[in-house]
């Protein structure tokens, strides 16, 4: 029987250890725990990503958190940015409900694939650029083995930039683009849409730079894209 290609991706990441910074850091967290959480058990190892593996849109983040999927063990999950997301996804339906809580919590995702730029939780959020191209051979094994990919929605710079970056180390002439929210940036005809949006981290939602509406809008858009090019030529 031949081996599972996203098994075999998995197990790559979770067992992944080439930033000693970022392995260090993950452990530290998963050992002192947060007080409203120090009865869980942490997860404490590299994020893999998880959703629809026939989607036909892809959304891309920074990193796990701390005392989110770094304790959770799943994307977007224990965390507020992860409740923005959901409610957002769920709005769009692309998600059965509005919260990420936990791996057991019933979470389903329908036409959405879910990863990011980084797979460990970094110290104040900032992976360093050598920890994010050691990580980005992960999103290049995604990109090959999502195979209806037609919409990819950037959540951040970082990951606006880190999927750019993926895409021209697989060849893809892409040009150099300016991040900005909500903006819609055609790649080409062998390539999906990029869709730029602010990152729901607390840093931008509890100001108001972003709010539910702006995030609304960007996976609306996203719905509408992927019906248009689902649409015979």
């Amino acid at each position: 029987m031949a081996a599972d290609p996203w098994a075999s991706l998995h197990r790559r990441i979770v067992t992944c250890i080439r930033c000693p910074r970022l392995v260090d850091y993950r452990q530290r967290v998963a050992r002192t725990k947060k007080r409203e959480f120090r009865d869980q058990e942490y997860w404490g190892r590299p994020v893999p990503p998880f959703g629809d593996r026939n989607a036909r849109l892809l959304v891309v983040g920074l990193a796990p958190a701390a005392h989110g999927g770094n304790r959770t063990g799943r994307m977007f999950t224990g965390d507020g940015s992860g409740q923005w997301l959901f409610r957002a996804l769920h709005r769009a339906g692309f998600a059965n409900q509005p919260v990420s809580i936990d791996p057991n919590d019933g979470l389903e995702v329908r036409d959405v694939y879910i990863t990011a730029v980084a797979r460990c939780a970094p110290p104040e959020n900032k992976p360093l650029p050598v920890e994010l191209a050691s990580c980005r051979p992960y999103l290049h094994a995604e990109l090959d083995l999502l195979g209806d990919l037609r919409v990819v929605v950037c959540l951040g710079r970082i990951a606006f930039d880190g999927f750019l970056a993926a895409l021209r180390e697989r060849g893809d002439p892409v040009p150099r683009l300016t991040f900005a929210h909500g903006g819609r940036y055609d790649l080409g005809p062998d390539l999906p849409l990029l869709v730029a949006c602010y990152h729901p981290s607390r840093q931008n939602t509890s100001t108001g730079r972003l709010t539910e509406p702006m995030l609304d809008a960007v996976f609306s858009l996203a719905r509408a894209e992927l019906e248009r090019r689902s649409q015979p030529a």
